[in-house]
């Protein structure tokens, strides 16, 4: 990978060494263990160089496009690309988001790797922009989840923050959250919450409630955050009006976009929304050779 393509995504908080793990995955994916494009190789001159257009075909968010270009520079030392639009932007059917120069070879077997990444991840950040633009004015931001496609996540949580999103927990272990099942093994809420910081004093940890009462009790015990589970407007609002002020309310659970005011106005902070991740369609982006 370029030094200028690994600044640029230290940039926006993706991990160079990270990026060039999944790159790499995708194209052998595509290419198998020889890394090997039979047709363009049967039909392309090994010299034959042109340049090629990477154009929306739908109005969206763009995200991703520093990582397909790490797709096209894997590919030969003598690509060169060049970004038309930046991470973020509203595109319409038509715009260039990138070109590319290099071997023909080159740019037809990084094409499908690079719009699979491009497309999935501008498809989120399509998504999360219309539940942020739903949400302006509001005191509510729209929070991602853990519900990401595997081996992606750093991909689909950095197109969420482009479409103008908040990421919550990368996994596992930076945020502890405490939800039914924990309950349940640990005796309760103030019980698990107690083993959570005892074993992990300096970790964030967020506490799953579903009614008023166990909302107070996670308060009580010390909780700072708490998960409103699947939990109606009505409900939200006497949570917010027992323990609000005392700790950040996070709502989800059956969330829509049609719904996301009537959510937002109960005064809860956060709406936490899987879709983003695990059900955003693709933004339709393609790719037009221009050959010389």
């Amino acid at each position: 990978m370029r030094l200028e393509t690994e600044a640029a995504l230290r940039k926006v908080g993706l991990d160079p060494a990270a990026v060039a793990e999944i790159v790499e995955r995708t194209l052998t994916e595509d290419l198998g263990p020889d890394r090997l494009d039979v047709t363009s190789v049967a039909t392309i001159p090994e010299d034959q160089t042109d340049e090629a257009d990477i154009v929306a075909r739908a109005d969206g968010v763009v995200a991703g496009l520093v990582v397909a270009a790490a797709v096209f520079e894997a590919t030969s030392d003598h690509v060169a690309v060049e970004l038309r639009k930046r991470d973020g932007d509203v595109v319409q059917r038509g715009d260039v988001l990138l070109s590319v120069t290099g071997p023909t070879r080159a740019l037809l077997t990084a094409e499908r790797s690079a719009l699979n990444l491009l497309c999935r991840m501008s498809g989120v950040a399509t998504h999360t922009r219309r539940w942020a633009d739903l949400l302006d004015g509001t005191k509510a931001l729209v929070l991602d989840t853990r519900k990401t496609t595997p081996g992606l996540r750093i991909l689909e949580k950095y197109a969420v923050r482009a479409g103008g999103g908040t990421n919550k927990r990368m996994g596992l272990y930076d945020v502890a959250m405490i939800k039914d099942n924990h309950k349940l093994a640990a005796g309760g809420i103030t019980a698990a919450y107690e083993r959570v910081r005892a074993a992990f004093p300096d970790v964030p940890v967020q506490v799953e409630v579903t009614t008023v009462g166990e909302a107070v009790e996670a308060v009580t015990a010390g909780a700072t955050f708490l998960l409103l589970d699947n939990m109606t407007p009505e409900l939200l609002r006497e949570v917010v009006s027992a323990v609000g002020g005392r700790a950040e309310l996070e709502a989800t659970g059956n969330l829509r976009l049609e719904t996301a005011a009537e959510y937002a106005a109960t005064g809860v902070d956060y709406l936490s929304v899987g879709g983003l991740t695990h059900s955003s369609p693709i933004l339709d982006i393609a790719m037009d050779l221009r050959t010389h």
